[in-house]
């Protein structure tokens, strides 16, 4: 009531704070408010002056934005493949796609688990590289003690209304150290001003708006509390799904703090059973369909890999390239994750599906996957 009683709804007081205070949970000098996360993103690669001709590796197995931001500013998307134990994108992998024309990396901190972002770092400094981290979905995660934000040159973060820390419509925010890219993307968020009607260069408008700020504010408190709380929910999907052979769980891993933006498991059934009958994408979609007739909601985050997406088509990627990627894109299952979720909401969940697992006739999966991944 106070910013709607203020007058004042863009580029005040509340979006001030708001950047200061999410500067400060990724451990960051400067917050740029913007008007959604798929924005951050591209003013971040327009921020640094990487267009046409230049090129930035990231993955596929992620949400359209993180590849689309690339595309949009004319450069081309280098995708390289993930790791299966961490759904991020493979460090082993980067080195080998790394060209001239390479001028940075996307990693993505995919379903709140953060990238392995020491290697990484490595290379970007080898090669004087910049890194932009897509931290949409794992505000507050850490990495070996550092907040997931803190690595890059730049970091991007959604509050679209599904996120950890959510508004009540679109927002967005890019962190960084760089305060001359800092004041760059004050001007380009606001058609390319640093002073009102006055444009040093071109921009856009993409503005972080004052009731969206105050709301983010008041939730910001909670944060923590409710990552905390995801993690002790994993660990009860962890207890309550174990005995499900057909179900490949999360790892737990040391020196990270997962913030569980999804639960997210992998199907694999035996592949000589009755259901070998049905594609693995099918199967899962079955599975999923299922869930939701017992009352429970479950998501494939993301079926189709970007880099086979018709919106993609130009960079000449095949079916086959990404072999990892592809293989997960038709297994995995986000089960439901929010911070209200009751324990004994999860014990149904694992009863349901333990029952589906019935019907589908399964049997314990192989340790290695057809495409000979070990999991």
């Amino acid at each position: 009531m106070s910013v709607l009683n203020s007058g004042h709804y863009i580029l005040g007081e509340q979006g001030q704070k708001l950047e200061k205070a999410i500067a400060e949970v990724c451990h960051c000098h400067f917050g740029v408010g913007v008007a959604n996360g798929t924005d951050a993103l591209e003013l971040a690669v327009w921020a640094l002056d990487i267009g046409p001709g230049d090129e930035v590796i990231t993955p596929s197995f992620t949400f359209a934005a993180t590849a689309e931001a690339i595309v949009l500013r004319g450069a081309k998307p280098v995708f390289v493949d993930i790791d299966p134990s961490t759904f991020n994108i493979n460090p082993d992998l980067i080195e080998k796609v790394i060209t001239e024309n390479t001028k940075a990396i996307m990693p993505v901190h995919l379903y709140g688990l953060p990238a392995d972002m020491d290697p990484i770092v490595a290379l970007a400094k080898k090669y004087y590289l910049k890194i932009i981290e897509d931290n949409a979905q794992a505000i507050g995660a850490v990495y070996k003690g550092r907040p997931t934000g803190s690595f890059g040159d730049l970091a991007c973060i959604s509050f679209y209304p599904t996120k950890n820390l959510a508004a009540c419509g679109d927002a967005g925010m890019i962190v960084t150290n760089n305060a001359d890219v800092s004041e760059r993307l004050t001007r380009l968020r606001a058609h390319g001003m640093k002073k009102r009607y006055y444009h040093d260069e071109l921009g856009v408008n993409s503005r972080l708006d004052e009731l969206q700020a105050a709301i983010l504010l008041t939730k910001l408190p909670y944060l923590a509390g409710w990552s905390e709380r995801r993690r002790s929910l994993a660990k009860a999907y962890n207890r309550a799904l174990g005995s499900i052979p057909w179900l490949k769980l999360p790892r737990n891993f040391d020196n990270v703090e997962h913030v569980w933006h999804q639960y997210t498991v992998v199907v694999e059934f035996d592949e000589k059973g009755p259901q070998s009958l049905l594609p693995a994408s099918v199967l899962r979609d079955n599975i999923i369909q299922k869930l939701a007739q017992n009352g429970i909601g479950a998501m494939c985050y993301y079926p189709v890999p970007i880099h086979l997406q018709k919106a993609f088509a130009q960079f000449g990627y095949k079916k086959g390239d990404l072999p990892v990627t592809e293989f997960l894109a038709d297994r995995v299952i986000s089960l439901p994750m929010y911070p209200e979720l009751e324990e004994k909401s999860i014990e149904k969940i694992a009863a349901v599906l333990n029952k589906i697992g019935q019907e589908l006739t399964a049997v314990p999966s192989p340790s290695v996957s057809p495409v000979g991944v070990q999991f």
